[in-house]
């Protein structure tokens, strides 16, 4: 698509919000204790991008019914069900999917290095073999849609794979499969693909620029973990004591979190299409997603204290939050609300016309502002662009 022909070129919806947890541990490191993060020689409470964009994506589909991809290493099982769907028995939608798997898939665990899931973004492709040219050991990213070109694919020659993918070498397999794809596909019909990016390395055609751009959410004030120990009772013991002891680190925090979405390149991979109503599941599911970690033992789940969100053209603009915030009023949040603004009607300022705003709301504080009417003026400012 030509970029002319994009009405949202450059404009992008900014999200600069302040998120207060009690007692929580949101996000784990290998240890299992809240991440943190070294900032302007303080240590501050973390969330990763990566997992607050995990739950976004979730709570798109399971609270707004939005239909997401399917990201997997079981490509095989996903490529065998449709096909089945389609007509083909057992051996041949096995036949099928292992076919889509061993083109993408490296089978071979033993020279693989070690990955920690938890820190690989929705949108990376992880290459754990030094010696691996051809295959990846990565999650692929399809949306029904593009599963269901495949299957119907194998259909029209009775299943036989061979007759599909022809090729020997695993890059040229991969070719085949992505103009098979680019062939039946004008645009990505999963708007977690089109929001959060896909990256398929031996098939360059078939990669999806992120539309959103998720910072790590940080504290704005130091923190420091602490420690809760605990014991379980043995309901049927009769000696008293302790049947187990345990501890685990958490912490309290007021999170800052920057999240671009950039509605022109969602346009693009979109095809124009259905772009408004992905842009309102997105902001309702940014508004209500916390991460799952330790949810029934601590339960944080608290929505936005405050934000201003930006409806403007030009580049990215996030606050570092460099200083911390002194408490005040019996916390941290009225510090760091007046930072935020300060910090931004700062730039504002500096940047001149090349700052590019449109519209801006600040949420959290007037009760006639609720987040349906911030979604509503959010696409109003749009439909004027």
């Amino acid at each position: 698509m030509k970029q002319k022909e994009n009405p949202y070129r450059n404009v992008r919806i900014e999200f600069h919000i302040l998120q207060s947890f009690p007692v929580t541990c949101l996000n784990r490191d290998d240890v299992g204790a809240p991440k943190t993060a070294m900032i302007g020689g303080t240590t501050r409470a973390r969330v990763s991008s990566q997992c607050w964009k995990r739950q976004v994506r979730l709570d798109m589909h399971n609270f707004f019914g939005v239909v997401l991809g399917t990201r997997t290493k079981l490509i095989r099982e996903l490529v065998a069900q449709a096909c089945k769907e389609c007509g083909a028995n057992d051996a041949q939608a096995d036949e099928c999917g292992s076919k889509i798997e061993q083109v993408f898939i490296k089978k071979d665990d033993k020279k693989s290095k070690k990955v920690n899931e938890k820190d690989v973004d929705e949108d990376d492709t992880v290459n754990t073999d030094e010696d691996s040219t051809d295959k990846t050991d990565t999650l692929l990213f399809l949306s029904p849609k593009e599963v269901k070109v495949l299957a119907e694919a194998f259909k029209a020659v009775s299943f036989k794979s061979n007759e599909v993918i022809k090729q020997k070498d695993a890059k040229k397999q991969a070719k085949e499969i992505a103009d098979l794809i680019g062939k039946t596909n004008d645009a990505i019909d999963a708007f977690d693909i089109a929001l959060f990016g896909r990256m398929v390395a031996q098939a360059a055609t078939l990669n999806v620029e992120a539309a959103t751009s998720f910072s790590h959410a940080i504290s704005t004030h130091k923190v420091t973990n602490e420690v809760d120990f605990f014991t379980a009772l043995d309901d049927l013991q009769k000696e008293p004591g302790s049947a187990h002891m345990g501890s685990l680190e958490f912490n309290s925090a007021t999170y800052y979190r920057y999240v671009s979405l950039d509605v022109g390149q969602l346009y693009i991979t979109l095809a124009g299409m259905h772009v408004l109503e992905a842009v309102e599941a997105f902001i309702k599911a940014l508004y209500v997603a916390v991460p799952h970690a330790r949810q029934a033992t601590q339960a944080g789940n608290s929505r936005w204290e405050f934000a201003r969100i930006f409806v403007r053209k030009g580049q990215r603009l996030q606050v570092p939050f460099e200083k911390t915030v002194k408490a005040s009023n019996g916390g941290f949040l009225e510090s760091s609300k007046k930072e935020l603004r300060e910090y931004l009607d700062k730039k504002e300022k500096l940047d001149g016309s090349l700052f590019g705003k449109i519209k801006d709301f600040d949420f959290g504080e007037k009760e006639d502002l609720n987040i349906d009417k911030l979604i509503s003026g959010i696409n109003d400012a749009l439909k004027e662009e």
